[in-house]
């Protein structure tokens, strides 16, 4: 029976910080730095299966005009079973985000045809993504 939490204890950060050892794109991150994201985060989402963290997402807020959804996970014993597909449904379900603008994300090319199946799109005008690196 699986549990949605929206707060993480110690020993579920330490699960996510291992959950991203595993992925390309949050591999490297310290423990300081998991700490410190999901407690910067607006709202987060665990999903916990036998007291283990087999998904995660995260949402950084104004909870008016942009909501972005950040570091979708899924454990890699759990993927092909929908839970990346049920975390989303649970991002735009959430209550506190009912009236927010818009809700964005990153994702790679590849991702596109599965966002696009909850109404996410690549049509954002005329909008260039701009970064700024400092460490």
């Amino acid at each position: 029976d699986m549990q949605i939490v929206n707060q993480l204890d110690d020993a579920q950060t330490m699960e996510l910080h291992r959950l991203y050892q595993n992925e390309w794109w949050s591999q490297g991150r310290t423990l300081e730095d998991t700490i410190r994201c999901v407690n910067g985060s607006s709202i987060i989402f665990g999903f916990i299966e036998q007291d283990q963290l087999i998904a995660f997402a995260r949402v950084v807020t104004d909870y008016v005009f942009k909501a972005f959804i950040f570091d979708v996970i899924v454990a890699q014993s759990a993927r092909g079973k929908g839970l990346g597909e049920r975390m989303v449904e649970t991002i735009q379900a959430h209550p506190d985000l009912q009236r927010v603008k818009h809700i964005e994300l990153y994702c790679r090319p590849d991702m596109v045809p599965f966002y696009q199946r909850y109404g996410f799109t690549t049509d954002i005008g005329d909008i260039i993504l701009m970064r700024h690196t400092t460490c």
